[in-house]
């Protein structure tokens, strides 16, 4: 296994965030507390739970409603260091525009990409996950009907999501940010061959692959990380029900569907090799390892506890 280190794996903080209206009744609607303003008020009291887990940093996101000034001080008072954020890019088609280059209204479409870079380096970070928009739009066949198989795939659309990604890497570089693609179910980006001709076309963008969803594409993510060894970034590490993924898969199912039915897991209860996974990062890796559970599988602070005993066990410290 490559020299990793456990002073470079953190948390992601989604336990706490992405839940059930009513954790007893899968269900009820699904919340994603990060767009909340009222989650403001709770989130040092998750930071102190994923310290006290055992961690010692954090993914980082900054929340709409606040200020970096004010997460830096949050993040000062819970002790926690910070791993790379995430960033995504929707393409104009999805959203029924047309954006010509060099426009004002092109240039505004990637708004959020410089707040990410803005973040990234108020943080002190160089690295940034950069995904597709995982859509929730009427069109949006690949999490609203059929997830993890490649629906609805058109060469056009991938050459239109490979256009602006390349353009998101390029404003992140300019800031001193390196991008890694981050391949997401859900997203145009969600196929061995799509990652292939993204990573292919974009020469300057690195490789921040989640071993979970390539897994749940139906992909061997260790062969994935082997290929791409040159162009790893950092990763995100979870683990998964298989039964649930070949479910999902034989059946079109929608991604809330695979979701609530537990397809995720805390690293080490599920049927992923992870192990093998981390064996095939090159030796001299030396990227961030986010341990990020989707879906929770038990109480936040548990999972945490759950996650931060499997970091023990296979991080030195």
């Amino acid at each position: 296994m490559s020299g990793l280190r456990r002073d470079r794996v953190a948390l992601n903080a989604i336990q706490w965030i992405n839940i059930k209206a009513d954790p007893t009744d899968p269900n009820s609607e699904s919340l994603w507390l990060y767009g909340d303003p009222a989650f403001r008020a709770d989130y040092p009291d998750v930071l102190r739970q994923i310290r006290e887990a055992g961690f010692g940093a954090v993914m980082m996101e900054v929340l709409p409603t606040q200020t970096l000034r004010d997460f830096r001080a949050m993040i000062a008072e819970s002790g926690l260091a910070l791993a790379p954020g995430y960033a995504s890019i929707a393409i104009p088609s999805d959203h029924g525009v047309t954006l010509a280059p060099g426009s004002s209204e092109r240039v505004h479409w990637f708004d959020g990409i410089r707040r990410k870079a803005e973040e990234s380096a108020f943080a002190g970070l160089d690295t940034v996950f950069l995904a597709p928009e995982v859509s929730w739009e009427p069109n949006a066949v690949r999490t609203l009907e059929a997830v993890a198989v490649g629906a609805g795939f058109s060469q056009a659309r991938l050459d239109e999501q490979i256009e602006f990604l390349a353009e998101a890497t390029e404003v992140l570089q300019r800031e001193g940010i390196r991008a890694g693609l981050h391949n997401h179910v859900g997203t145009w980006i969600e196929t061995e061959d799509e990652i292939d001709q993204t990573l292919a076309a974009i020469p300057a963008l690195g490789a921040s692959f989640d071993v979970g969803h390539l897994e749940w594409a139906g992909m061997d993510a260790a062969a994935i990380i082997a290929r791409y060894s040159d162009r790893i970034v950092d990763l995100h590490v979870k683990d998964l029900d298989m039964a649930v993924v070949a479910s999902s898969r034989a059946t079109p199912t929608p991604y809330r569907t695979a979701t609530d039915a537990g397809l995720f897991l805390e690293p080490g209860l599920g049927h992923l090799d992870l192990d093998r996974m981390l064996a095939a990062l090159p030796a001299d890796f030396d990227g961030w390892i986010i341990i990020e559970v989707d879906r929770a599988s038990m109480d936040p602070f548990a999972s945490a506890l759950v996650s931060a005993e499997w970091m023990n066990r296979t991080f030195p410290a």
